[in-house]
């Protein structure tokens, strides 16, 4: 099993800060994940390089003794250039299909964690989490569902080597969209 993390609320949001961290109410769902990570059976695990994966992987790291890594891929989506309102963008392509570079971007990041051993916890964004659940299930929608704060999604390879989701993580309102 490879555990999707959300990270946890951050402390500013969309506009405000290029990169926050945790709010205190996102370190508490951090501690919160971190435990149930632990009983589910995760002993390593991989963070986006965004402070607020970061931070939320660190309850983790800390329960389970260990030092993740830092994947590139599984960041969050970037903003193409020229676009100057991040959230206006997000609401259009998350009404649309994956299509051209954020298709490539999809891929990317399916391709980093079907690349994991199991028992890797993977935390990670509401897009790329939406995007490797999407690529899993082949859903051309670019949201597929809304994984909360600190949700955990659960996906499993089968006997074949290809990940399957085995239970989407708990949903919830976002301030994105």
């Amino acid at each position: 099993m490879i555990f999707l993390v959300r990270h946890g609320e951050a402390s500013a949001g969309w506009g405000d800060h290029p990169d926050p961290g945790l709010s205190e109410l996102g370190r508490d769902q951090a501690e919160r994940a971190a435990l149930e990570l632990m009983a589910l059976g995760a002993y390593q695990a991989v963070t986006s390089p965004m402070q607020r994966c970061r931070e939320t992987c660190s309850a983790f790291e800390d329960l389970a003794g260990l030092s993740a890594s830092v994947v590139e891929a599984i960041s969050e989506i970037e903003t193409p250039e020229g676009v100057s309102d991040r959230v206006a963008w997000l609401r259009e392509i998350m009404a649309g299909e994956w299509s051209g570079e954020l298709l490539d971007w999809r891929k990317r990041a399916y391709e980093a964690v079907n690349a994991l051993p199991d028992g890797t916890a993977v935390f990670s964004h509401f897009v790329a989490i939406n995007a490797i659940v999407g690529e899993i299930t082949s859903d051309p929608r670019v949201l597929v569902f809304r994984p909360g704060h600190c949700s955990v999604t659960q996906v499993e390879r089968n006997s074949d080597g290809v990940l399957t989701v085995e239970t989407l993580g708990g949903e919830a309102d976002t301030k994105v969209l």
